[in-house]
């Protein structure tokens, strides 16, 4: 199959082009478009007791969309909710991404969707909840955030503070815990920061330049109280 990342300076989408009999995985309403040689489905992955996970535990939906190209080939176009980018990142099999919460768009065939328990401090203060996504397997995983992606290389031991609500997505060996933004409380709250996540190398961090927490209350900042 070949794809392509449509507009990616502002609200990207991505194209698809399906050989007959393929298909992707995508998030619960993120097809746009399509032509009349593909259908799309609903699919719980892994059985009810997954799809409930995803549902109630990670906040995700607990179905799937299932677009296969049946009769001839067909191009799909999808996009997600939030204004921001779209990144493709190919999985070998080796290695896995933890994903925060509505950060997976689609996938290719090949890659598995499950849902992964954070540790108990790591849950309660990050803000993200005791369980975010598990995504393996060999294929092409997309993967989308409010803002711009943008990726962090980490060496061996090398470490990087990064502000929780702009976590996007890291490698599944990549060692991280949550901490305060300053040496004390205090100071942590009136610096605008709170708690950050702490990332030791080797691996890759997928952050968003945006921060959809602070958008949101921007918004509700500028609405009149009733």
């Amino acid at each position: 199959m070949k794809y392509e990342i449509l507009y990616p300076e502002a609200f990207p989408v991505v194209k698809f082009q399906l050989q007959r009999g393929e298909k992707i995985k995508a998030e619960s309403d993120a097809m746009i478009a399509m032509t009349a040689t593909v259908d799309v489905e609903g699919k719980m992955e892994g059985g009810i007791l997954s799809g409930l996970a995803r549902k109630f535990l990670s906040g995700e939906s607990m179905f799937f969309q299932e677009l296969t190209a049946k009769r001839g080939a067909g191009e799909v176009i999808i996009g997600h909710q939030l204004p921001g980018g779209i990144l493709d990142v190919e999985l070998d099999g080796s290695y896995g991404l933890t994903v925060q919460k509505d950060g997976y768009l689609a996938s290719t065939e090949g890659v598995q969707v499950t849902t992964k328990t954070q540790n108990l401090a790591q849950g309660f203060l990050s803000g993200e909840g005791f369980f975010v996504l598990n995504v393996t397997g060999k294929g092409i995983v997309f993967i989308s955030s409010y803002g711009v992606i943008h990726p962090i290389n980490l060496e061996a031991g090398e470490e990087y503070i990064v502000d929780n609500g702009h976590l996007v997505a890291w490698t599944d060996y990549t060692d991280y815990h949550i901490e305060k933004a300053s040496s004390g409380w205090i100071s942590s709250i009136t610096s605008g920061e709170g708690l950050v996540c702490r990332f030791r190398g080797p691996g890759i961090v997928l952050i968003q330049t945006r921060n959809p927490d602070s958008f949101a209350a921007w918004i509700r900042s500028m609405v009149p109280a009733s």
